[in-house]
């Protein structure tokens, strides 16, 4: 499978805003689903894809490709195997496909996350060393 992101797009072949039929019909049948039904929020459908490295979220009430969480080691940013990138790496290579700004944050579950409003984008890494990318459109 294509494992290119594409900021604010998707990945590959995934793009957001896909009803969970459609994705189901690319990727076959999830490993994994969850209905998180949370009276504040709109409902989501979570579709986890162990082999692949794919957390799916799906919301609203006909549900759509909302978010994507990768740690999938094949995965690539603007050309480059990102999980191969140091977090310098990843600055470096955002700023110069046009997202200058982020913000850094230590999560309390221990992680760094290095975010990048205007892409969607999230980078959370342990140790110095990339382990998910959570995105949305």
């Amino acid at each position: 499978m294509n494992l290119a992101i594409n900021i604010k797009e998707g990945i590959g072949d995934l793009h957001f805003n896909m009803p969970v039929e459609e994705v189901s019909a690319l990727l076959g049948k999830a490993d994994e689903v969850e209905d998180i039904d949370n009276a504040a929020d709109e409902p989501t459908t979570v579709l986890r894809y162990n082999d692949l490295g794919l957390t799916l979220f799906f919301e609203g009430e006909s549900p759509v490709l909302a978010c994507i969480d990768v740690a999938n080691e094949d995965c690539t940013l603007f050309g480059k195997e990102v999980f191969d990138m140091d977090e310098r790496q990843i600055v470096e290579v955002m700023v110069k496909n046009g997202y200058p700004e982020q913000d850094v944050d230590e999560e309390d579950w221990g992680e760094r996350r290095v975010s990048f409003p205007e892409g969607n984008i999230d980078f959370f890494l342990d140790e110095g060393e990339l382990v998910s990318i959570v995105m949305g459109a």
